[in-house]
């Protein structure tokens, strides 16, 4: 097919604006019309799509395609997408799964093989991935990159494991991705002079400017739980051309309502030069993963949005080699229910195993400090709660209990008290818990928690929440995705979401940080199935 579309083009590596007409075929941007040197306000802008420079899939709770409908609405062309979470759960059946899926629809997904499954021996996963069956994926031409390095004690460390996954990826000359929060100085350098190139895990401007002066890519985070705009926005006024944007994890709610246009209208509303956000958003994450997406030059493919102005970046309009894919707010990508995988092998739980015997613990109990808009957890002593010789979640306090139930087999429960969820009654259950992907649920007593673990286990896999209404939204694929319509998804977590917050939850995205306190490679304290892990000695510890 044939076709033109005019208006102001953004050139985003000259730093231009002109007014002229891109003209497509077969895909391709065959030529580009300049009709004078500068923008006529009559028209829309046409620049490059959006790419989201590092992102889990599954973390939306959509298969790709599904993913895809929504993002493309916001001018999202591509992602680099780390599917490591499935990977967790499956091993390579799920990556493949998940680059198989993405074919379905007209998006361009640039998939990383996984390097860290697990993500530490201190946790069950559903499946193992060694540097040989790393090898492997990173022969595939989908694969584009090795995906975050999260075992950064084994890199300093020289793990024989771990580096012959970063040989491999120097081998077939594809970049290795960071994950490293908190690493500073000769640490860093280190860790950087291994061959890692990028860290999306940078809480402070300071950090981030320490690794840049290595030569480590810097990735803007902005997610449903995770936010470090507002730290890291300012080093794009004179490292542009080292920084990125991602959101690392999205829920399904807030992917319908916007992406990585939200990041570049808050951006330039702080005062950055727009071709500075642009190359963060458009240009860098191509360059950097040789990525196969179109830059709005003569012979790419015609990968492209048309906004309305270049402040509020309402899009128009996505192209995806030359199909109109979104329009006017709606998504012209269909719905098609996706097959199932899955690992799901517990059976239902009963009351008694979540209770707390006062004989497991001391005079002070550990508690796990949860941050809003933060990976990190704090660490406290506190005292604890006791009724009829059982510890119990202290309401008052804001201290509950919470627990982790290995879903690959039948074990014993893990427990541990966590603050800052607020709920006031009933409890909340996820089969989406970082990075092995086992049940995790907090709860204000021991008949909500178990109820709500043994939805999410009938399930074979959802997030649950229970008090006077109880609801689950089913996540047949892995545990972790619905193969629904997104919107729907969207709807229904927003509903699920509503509920916990009806019972007290004070967090931003109570599921999402929920899942994430079992995230043992993010300091300081958190949980797994095998029980308390200290994030900074990396070892488990007793309460």
């Amino acid at each position: 097919m044939k076709f033109s579309v005019r208006g102001n083009i953004v050139d985003i590596t000259a730093k231009n604006i002109f007014y002229g007409e891109v003209f497509v075929e077969g895909g391709k941007i065959i030529s580009i019309q300049q009709f004078n040197n500068s923008a006529n306000e009559r028209y829309p802008y046409i620049l490059p799509g959006f790419i989201d420079a590092h992102v889990h899939i599954e973390s939306s709770m959509l298969v790709p395609s599904e993913f895809a409908k929504l993002a493309v609405v916001h001018g999202t062309v591509a992602t680099v997408s780390d599917p490591h979470e499935i990977a967790n759960v499956c091993g390579i059946k799920g990556v493949q799964f998940m680059i198989e899926n993405g074919k379905t629809v007209p998006f361009k997904f640039h998939f990383g093989a996984p390097s860290c499954v697990p993500a530490t021996p201190f946790e069950t996963a559903g499946a193992q991935l060694n540097s040989a069956e790393v090898d492997l994926l990173l022969q595939q031409k989908e694969i584009y990159y090795l995906s975050e390095m999260m075992n950064f004690p084994g890199v300093l460390n020289r793990d024989e494991s771990v580096l012959k996954k970063i040989d491999s990826a120097k081998k077939y000359k594809k970049p290795v991705d960071g994950h490293a929060p908190g690493l500073r100085g000769e640490h860093a350098k280190k860790y950087i002079d291994a061959g890692i190139s990028t860290d999306h895990e940078c809480f402070t401007e300071k950090e981030a400017l320490d690794k840049l002066q290595y030569g480590m890519k810097i990735l803007i985070r902005e997610g449903s739980a995770a936010k470090n705009f507002e730290a890291l926005v300012g080093l794009l006024h004179e490292h542009a051309g080292n920084m990125m944007f991602c959101s690392d994890d999205k829920h399904p709610d807030s992917l319908a309502e916007g992406h990585i246009n939200e990041l570049c209208k808050r951006a330039v509303e702080k005062g950055i030069d727009v071709f500075n956000v642009l190359q963060a958003a458009c240009i860098n994450p191509v360059d950097h993963y040789k990525m196969d997406v179109g830059l709005l030059k003569q012979g790419d493919a015609a990968d492209f949005i048309v906004t309305e102005d270049l402040r509020n970046f309402k899009v128009l309009q996505t192209y995806i080699n030359g199909d109109l894919v979104a329009a006017d707010g709606r998504s012209k990508i269909k719905s098609e229910k996706s097959q199932l995988i899955n690992n799901f092998n517990c059976s239902e739980k009963k009351i008694s195993d979540f209770i707390f015997s006062i004989t497991d613990f001391a005079a002070e109990i550990s508690v796990i400090v949860a941050l809003d808009g933060q990976l990190i957890t704090n660490k406290i002593f506190a005292k604890p709660k006791i009724e009829s010789g059982e510890i119990i979640s202290d309401i008052e306090n804001d201290i509950l209990k919470m627990v982790v139930i290995n879903r690959y087999k039948n074990a014993p429960v893990a427990k541990a008290f966590v603050k800052n969820f607020g709920l006031k009654s009933g409890a909340i259950a996820s089969s989406v818990a970082h990075d092995s992907h086992n049940i995790i649920a907090v709860g204000t007593d021991n008949k909500s928690l178990c109820k709500a673990v043994n939805l999410v286990i009938e399930q074979r896999g959802g997030i649950s929440c229970v008090g006077e209404v109880e609801m689950i939204l089913p996540l047949p694929v892995a545990g972790l995705m619905s193969n629904e319509d997104g919107y729907e998804v969207a709807r229904k977590y927003t509903e699920i979401d509503n509920l916990a917050k009806d019972l007290g939850a004070t967090l931003s995205a109570p599921f999402m940080t929920l899942s994430f306190m079992a995230l043992l490679v993010i300091p300081h304290l958190k949980l797994s199935d095998r029980g308390l892990f200290d994030g900074d000695k990396f070892e488990l510890i007793n309460a």
